[in-house]
């Protein structure tokens, strides 16, 4: 008989989390305004919010911890996560950031300005915030498969080669100044690009003159599909992988908190000394010094450990499988979510679950409350609240897709707890025909609104 699948690690320390009562879970969610962002924690069971510095850090990661240096400048740590990155992604140059959406302040400070266009694959909320906060404009090329839940396509992730190309034909050399490919894809529901799409995004890039950034928060989850689904990859190890997939790419950005499996961190790297340059004028305004930038040399060390782990197959497996598993379930269900199941989570298509919910009273965000409502579950909307408005008519962006992401911390739950967001889930689909409103905005900010905006019933 085949043995069962298992996790590839055993559990070492637990944190006791406590079930509040639905009579609790309404209050809480009145104080907060309808806004999940603004619950505390502790009133919050399984926390799928986010999977950026949510997860468990290995017994290895802590040891590193504890050898951080702390030195202003020309830190160990600073060295010891230059080699990781050089090992892992072929880098020459690097430049450390406190997360994500740091680095992409960093370098969109050096490369971005007014007027300019950047093409890509359905940029996230804060590459799109820092690209339209210098009046610059993000071009989703995105293959339109993406926007089908029920197609199954092995890459959804895939910039379609025709409308990268029409924009890079319309607009001038010098008001492009990258390319963004996101690997895996968030937006379009954690789905991977493909290694020829890759290929073929750098060498039209190339016949432009246009280098090529790669949003690399997990891109290590992406290297796993492409060995699972692409012809050629199979034998290949996942380190193997990625070091193919950045040799298309001239610069990158990564948010840590994700593949590199920390709480907090992030870097710009990169193969130009120019740009490295560039960068480092606002690295050092923005975030620190070249060699600490806004990271801690414990917190250098954890990531320099958890990029060469988060590159191992059988942690990938692991982490993976079991968002599968959760899609598996809801599947089971007939609940409808972005197929193929993706990376780091499972994505709800909203749309298709409140069919009686208006659009402008924000569809994914009414099924992002009655899943908290029904068993203190935090998940997070990926719709019209998180799309912005437009810069210029300041009218809502209606997105192609209405979802609500059920995002999977590393190394933290187990399938029993899979188990116990599929029957939540199921048991709001059971009751989706008695909910036909949603809400309205009672404040918001100019950019970036859904983390703090406030909402009332209608």
């Amino acid at each position: 008989m085949e043995l069962p699948f298992a996790e590839s690690y055993k559990i070492k320390m637990v944190e006791p989390v406590r079930r509040s009562t639905r009579e609790e879970r309404e209050i809480w969610i009145k104080e907060a305004s309808y806004n999940v962002f603004k619950l505390r924690s502790d009133q919050v069971y399984i926390d799928l919010l986010t999977d950026s510095g949510t997860g468990a850090m290995s017994d290895r990661q802590w040891s590193a911890m504890m050898l951080g240096d702390e030195s202003y400048a020309g830190a160990t740590s600073y060295f010891n996560l230059k080699e990781s990155i050089t090992t892992v992604m072929g880098f020459p140059y690097f430049i450390p950031t406190h997360q994500g959406r740091a680095a992409e302040n960093v370098l969109f400070s050096a490369l971005v300005k007014e007027g300019d266009v950047v093409p890509g694959n359905s940029h996230f909320d804060t590459t799109k915030g820092h690209i339209e906060f210098r009046r610059a404009k993000a071009i989703d090329c995105t293959i339109d498969e993406a926007f089908h839940t029920e197609l199954i396509h092995p890459f959804k992730g895939n910039i379609d080669l025709n409308k990268l190309e029409a924009v890079l034909k319309q607009y001038p050399k010098e008001k492009i100044p990258m390319i963004i490919v996101t690997v895996t894809c968030n937006s379009s529901g954690g789905q991977p690009v493909s290694m020829q799409n890759l290929r073929e995004v750098k060498a039209l890039a190339d016949r432009y003159g246009i280098p090529v950034c790669f949003d690399s928060a997990r891109f290590a989850e992406n290297a796993y599909f492409i060995k699972m689904r692409e012809e050629g990859y199979a034998g290949k190890t996942i380190k193997e992988i990625v070091k193919e997939m950045y040799s298309y790419a001239d610069m990158a950005t990564m948010s840590a908190k994700k593949d590199g499996i920390v709480n907090m961190g992030g870097f710009i790297a990169m193969n130009s000394e120019e740009i490295f340059r560039k960068a480092t004028v606002f690295n050092i305004m923005f975030e620190g010094y070249i060699t600490y930038g806004g990271m801690s040399g414990r917190d250098m060390n954890a990531l320099a450990v958890g990029l060469m782990e988060s590159t191992e197959f059988d942690y990938l497996e692991t982490r993976i499988k079991q968002v599968e598993y959760l899609g598996n379930r809801l599947i089971e269900f007939g609940i409808p979510i972005q197929r193929p199941v993706g990376g780091h989570a499972v994505f709800i298509d909203a749309s298709r679950f409140l069919t009686k919910v208006p659009r402008e009273q924000f569809i994914a965000w009414v099924l992002t409350i009655e899943l908290y409502l029904e068993a203190g579950i935090r998940g997070v909307e990926i719709g019209t609240l998180l799309a912005d408005r437009d810069p210029e008519t300041r009218e809502n962006r209606y997105p192609a897709l209405e979802m609500i992401r059920l995002a999977i911390p590393r190394r933290v739950y187990t399938n029993n707890h899979m188990d116990v967001i599929a029957v939540a889930m199921k048991n709001v689909w059971d009751r989706r025909d008695q909910i036909s409103t949603g809400y309205r905005i009672r404040y918001e900010a100019p950019i970036m609104r859904h983390f703090t905006v406030e909402m009332e019933k209608i």
